[in-house]
């Protein structure tokens, strides 16, 4: 009876979840369906409601939680107006010329289209797969794996991606810092990506290598030109970090980001005709909305769940590392298999790895921590047979979604393994 009442912290968090993932599952939104965890988290622990109240207020007007509201704005609104003016397919027509070689061009257009972070991006460069494997052995199913797989290569590493920034503002590090953490997990997703889809044994490629297909030749004025707001963006995001950390230490990391995308996203504007109507509608879509809300919802979680003690008590379960092994490996995974999305498994899980890491006084050790949360919940999204990506591509190339999960689903696993080797090294 007492071991049951020890473990009584670990069957409420279990709960939360649970109902988070009964809200995602019934497709109540990720936002929404956290909010309701944070409320359920405030119920299950007795969290009285002025507290409650005080701490939501807290957490909507913390200066973090607006910094990253308006990054993440400013980001859905550059890689919005990119993709809706055409700017986006004009980047990858100026930089075709440069591609040789028939395994570069296959790869080349969805890993490029994943340098912008929209949901269900991967549609876009379906299209361009099935140009780039014209004449060539590639079955539908090879497309398809290899249009989803490549899309998500770099976000483990590319600071535009919101799931990396709400990471990185839960963990407390400055954004570059915490991708400096996680980054080798996009070098991984190359390596397995080339070992599992496109080495000569698997990929033959016996039917042609485009030798009658001409190539035009790549222009660098051009390619910079196009990609200057990109450029810009990334750029500009180190340059003001630095020159802001120069005039006052006082000054956020995230201003320095902010002024970049701003910059970024005029600069998108004034290059392409009837950009301001555009941006208009993408400020009232759902889906923009949708992300704004799910940014708030997350904060909101995050402090409840430092304010109720629940934290604490989980710390004192087992020595706390059975519980923080769970938060950082099983919870994300599960989430982001489930859900299928980052912010999900980002938002629910980060926070108490955080907590866990805080109440057992091994800080030192949260980059590693952190990063293995990240691994773990990207694992198990790439592993995830409702993400978007997945679905759409495997709907546009007409491939049965059961066969071409089984080709995703070991690599997946794979990069989970290396995360967790990847952790003890950082350890």
């Amino acid at each position: 009876m007492d071991s049951l009442i020890n473990m009584l912290p670990l069957f409420k968090i279990m709960f939360v979840f649970i109902c988070m993932l009964i809200g995602i599952r019934f497709k109540l939104g990720v936002g929404l369906s956290v909010l309701i965890g944070g409320f359920v988290l405030a119920l299950v622990t007795d969290m009285k409601m002025d507290a409650l109240l005080q701490t939501v207020q807290s957490a909507v007007t913390d200066e973090k939680t607006i910094y990253l509201a308006l990054i993440v704005a400013l980001i859905m609104l550059l890689s919005g107006l990119l993709e809706r003016t055409g700017q986006a397919g004009r980047i990858m027509d100026s930089l075709t010329g440069y591609l040789k070689s028939p395994r570069l061009r296959l790869v080349f257009f969805p890993a490029l289209i994943g340098l912008l972070p929209m949901p269900g991006g991967a549609i876009f460069s379906a299209p361009m797969i099935r140009e780039a494997a014209e004449g060539l052995d590639v079955t539908d199913k090879d497309k398809v794996v290899i249009n989803y797989w490549f899309r998500h290569v770099w976000e483990l590493a590319w600071p535009l991606y919101p799931g990396m920034l709400l990471g990185a503002a839960l963990s407390g590090m400055p954004v570059f810092k915490f991708i400096s953490y996680t980054a080798p997990g996009s070098l991984a997703c190359i390596l397995l990506g080339y070992f599992f889809f496109l080495r000569p044994s698997i990929l033959p490629l016996k039917n042609g290598v485009h030798d009658n297909v001409e190539i035009k030749p790549g222009s660098a004025l051009i390619a910079v030109k196009e990609g200057l707001p990109l450029l810009m963006a990334i750029g500009g995001a180190l340059c003001f970090e630095g020159i802001f950390s120069l005039i006052s230490p006082n000054i956020p990391f995230e201003a320095g980001i902010v002024v970049a995308l701003f910059l970024a996203v005029i600069c998108a504007a004034f290059s392409n005709s009837g950009s301001f109507a555009i941006i208009c509608s993408l400020l009232v879509q759902k889906r923009f909305i949708s992300m704004i809300f799910l940014i708030l919802c997350v904060f909101i979680f995050k402090d409840v769940l430092g304010d109720c003690g629940l934290v604490g008590e989980l710390s004192r379960l087992a020595g706390g590392e059975a519980a923080l092994i769970a938060a950082a490996v099983f919870v994300p995974f599960l989430i982001g298999f489930i859900a299928g999305i980052t912010m999900a498994f980002v938002g629910a899980a980060m926070p108490l790895v955080v907590g866990l890491v805080d109440s057992m006084g091994i800080t030192s050790q949260l980059p590693a921590w952190a990063m293995l949360c990240m691994f773990s919940g990207f694992a198990g999204l790439m592993a995830s047979p409702l993400h978007i990506c997945f679905l759409l591509t495997c709907e546009y190339f007409k491939v049965d979604l059961f066969s071409a999960w089984k080709r995703v689903l070991v690599p997946s696993l794979a990069l989970l393994c290396l995360g967790v080797a990847y952790f003890f090294v950082l350890v």
